[in-house]
C-alpha cells in the first residue's frame, strides 16, 4: 500500500471514531438530561400530592362517628330488624326495672301484669260489701305495695282513739318540713292551728306538714306515734301492713288492698274521720292570711256519689291510690284502688266499678 493510501485510511478511521465518540457523548448527555427531567417531574408530582393531602379537610366528627371502630359501635349499625330487636330488649328491661317495693308486689301476687274484665288501670283493687265482707271484685288484693297518703287514715285513727284535745294549739316547726320528697306546703313554719284543724287538713287535703305535726306532738313524739300505728294495725289483723311515718311520704309505708278495707271499715266507725275526710273544702287562718283548701278527691264534689269516708294518695313509688266507703244501690261498700297509672285513672276505675255493679245487681245480692 502506498504511503498516501495509508494516510487516507488512517484519517477515515479517525473520523469514524470521532463520530462514534461524539454520538455516544451526545447520547449520554441526552440521557442524563432525560433522567434529570424525570427526577424533577417525580419530585414535583410528589410535592403536589403532599400539598394536596395537607390541604384536604379532615373528616368531620359526624362522619368519623359513623365508622364502627369497636364491637359496640358495630352493633349500633345493625340492620333495622336487628335494631328493633335490641330496642325491644331494652324496653323490656326498663319496664321490669321498677322500684324494689313495686317489683316485690308484682312478684308475689302477679300485679302489674294482670288484666281484668273491667279494664281497670289500677294494679291492685278490692271491692267488698262492708256489712257481709262479701268480695265483689278482687284484683291482686293481697299484693303488698307502698300506699302513700292512705297512711293518713291510720294517722287520723290513732289521734282519734288517743282522745287528745282537738282544740289544743300546735305550731308548725322545721321538723315538719318534708326533706324526703321535697313536697310543698302552704303551712309556713310558725303557723299555729288546733289539732282538729291539722287533722282536717291531713285527711281532706293530704297536708303533709299537718300530718307530721300530729305525730310529732303525740305523747312520746314521732317514734312513739309510729309504734302505736303499727300496734294498732296488728290488733286489727292487718298482717301485710307496716308504717314508718305519719304522712305516707316514705315508700316503706306498705299495705295490701285487703288490709286497707279493714282499716277503712274501722275508721268509718269514727264519725270525726268520716266528717273530716269527706269535707268538700275548708278554710283556716294562718296568721294574717286565710287559706282555702279543697278535697283532693274530685268524686266528693260529684253529687252522684254517696261517699262516707275517703282518702287519696300519691308518691311515685306507689302510683295513684284511692280508698273509699261508698253506697251503691243501697249497699254500703268499701273500695280500694292501688298503683293506678294516671292522675284520673283511679277515679275512672271507681266509676267503672260502680257502673258495673249498678248494671249487675245480682253481684250485690
Amino acid at each position: 500500500m502506498s504511503q498516501r493510501l495509508r494516510m487516507w485510511v488512517h484519517a477515515a478511521g479517525t473520523l469514524v471514531l470521532a463520530l462514534a465518540l461524539g454520538g455516544w457523548a451526545g447520547h449520554s448527555v441526552a440521557s442524563a438530561k432525560t433522567s434529570k427531567a424525570s427526577q424533577t417531574h417525580a419530585a414535583k408530582k410528589k410535592a403536589a400530592k403532599s400539598a394536596s393531602v395537607k390541604s384536604r379537610p379532615a373528616p368531620s366528627r359526624k362522619v368519623a362517628a359513623k365508622r364502627p371502630k369497636t364491637k359496640v359501635a358495630r352493633v349500633t349499625q345493625r340492620a333495622p330488624k336487628a335494631q328493633a330487636a335490641v330496642a325491644a330488649s331494652v324496653a323490656a328491661t326498663v319496664i321490669s326495672a321498677r322500684t324494689p317495693s313495686q317489683a316485690e308486689g308484682s312478684g308475689s301476687a302477679g300485679a302489674f301484669a294482670t288484666s281484668d274484665s273491667l279494664g281497670l288501670r289500677s294494679n291492685a283493687v278490692l271491692v267488698i260489701d262492708q256489712e257481709t265482707h262479701q268480695v265483689l271484685f278482687d284484683k291482686n288484693a293481697s299484693a303488698v305495695l307502698p300506699i302513700a297518703s292512705l297512711t293518713k287514715v291510720m294517722t287520723g285513727l290513732v289521734i282519734t282513739d288517743a282522745g287528745l284535745p282537738m282544740d289544743e294549739p300546735i305550731t308548725i316547726t322545721e321538723e315538719d318540713i318534708d326533706t324526703l320528697k321535697g313536697s310543698r306546703s302552704r303551712l309556713a313554719v310558725g303557723t299555729t292551728l288546733t289539732r282538729g284543724e291539722l287533722m282536717h287538713l291531713a285527711l281532706m287535703s293530704s297536708e303533709n306538714r299537718a300530718a307530721h305535726a300530729l305525730g310529732r306532738t303525740f305523747p312520746g313524739g314521732v317514734q312513739r306515734f309510729v309504734e302505736t300505728m303499727n300496734v294498732k294495725a296488728k290488733l286489727l289483723g292487718m298482717a301485710d301492713t307496716q308504717y314508718v311515718d305519719p304522712t305516707g311520704l316514705s315508700p316503706r309505708n306498705r299495705s295490701s288492698a285487703k288490709d286497707l278495707t279493714t282499716l277503712a271499715s274501722v275508721a268509718y266507725d269514727r264519725p270525726l274521720i268520716r266528717e273530716l275526710s269527706t269535707s268538700p273544702g275548708y278554710e283556716v287562718a294562718a296568721g294574717s292570711r286565710m287559706l282555702q283548701y279543697r278535697n283532693t278527691n274530685q268524686l266528693v264534689h260529684n253529687p252522684s256519689w254517696d261517699i262516707g269516708l275517703q282518702k287519696t294518695g300519691y308518691i311515685s313509688e306507689a302510683g295513684r291510690c284511692l280508698l273509699m266507703q261508698v253506697t251503691v244501690s243501697g249497699r254500703q261498700l268499701i273500695m280500694v284502688f292501688l298503683d293506678s297509672a294516671g292522675k284520673l285513672t283511679r277515679l275512672a276505675d271507681a266509676e267503672r266499678v260502680r257502673k258495673w255493679l249498678e248494671a249487675h245487681p245480682s253481684a250485690l245480692m
